[in-house]
């Protein structure tokens, strides 16, 4: 397996963390910008698309769901995406 499909893999587990109640955005955030052979195996627009994502999931984590514009939820439902779209491109 290669380092980018396991950074991959890494943030899966965390955005399932999330779900779960027993992740951080923090380590999120952290892990997936640091993930440099995955982002550098996918196209550019990936990585555009991921820092936003991150950017507004880091907002929403400052405010109560209620006070906030972004849904947590929602920003979670967008990653898994994200990282679904992402497998596909790196099995290509």
């Amino acid at each position: 397996m290669s380092i980018a499909a396991q950074q991959l893999d890494a943030i899966a587990g965390r955005i399932a963390a999330l779900r779960g109640s027993g992740g951080s955005v923090t380590t999120l955030s952290n892990e997936a910008r640091a993930s440099t052979e995955l982002l550098g195996a996918l196209p550019t627009r990936y990585s555009e698309v991921l820092l936003n994502l991150l950017d507004r999931l880091e907002s929403s984590a400052l405010f109560s769901e209620e006070s906030c514009s972004f849904s947590q939820k929602d920003l979670l439902d967008n990653l898994q995406v994200w990282v679904d779209k992402a497998r596909g491109q790196l099995v290509s």
